[in-house]
């Protein structure tokens, strides 16, 4: 697959940074970057610490992506499939997983 084109990329950290602040009070700062077809999505808890949450993969959709969660007891993602029961889905969605598993605590 193509590496994630670069209005995508701005959509993509736009549309994320807005849910976290609306959703996802305890994130202080998200930050995303970019490997060829993935997007590393980061957390950055209040104190400053920073917490590695996801790894989306592009499919050739702004709209729907694959997922996967950080493991920090194996320090790489895994794919995952979503609440809806569906391996893709809004990268606001893959998102709300990541933080309601990391972030409710």
């Amino acid at each position: 697959m193509a590496a994630i084109p670069d209005s995508t990329k701005t959509s993509l950290a736009q549309r994320l940074r807005q849910h976290a602040r609306d959703q996802w009070p305890q994130l202080a700062a998200l930050y995303v970057r970019y490997h060829g077809q993935f997007a590393y999505v980061e957390g950055e808890l209040a104190g400053g610490d920073q917490l590695p949450l996801l790894r989306l993969r592009y499919g050739g959709s702004a709209s729907t992506w694959g997922f996967g969660l950080y493991l920090a007891s194996s320090g790489k993602y895994e794919n995952q499939i979503l609440p809806t029961g569906l391996p893709i889905g809004t990268a606001q969605e893959a998102l709300d997983c990541a933080c309601a598993l990391y972030l409710n605590y």
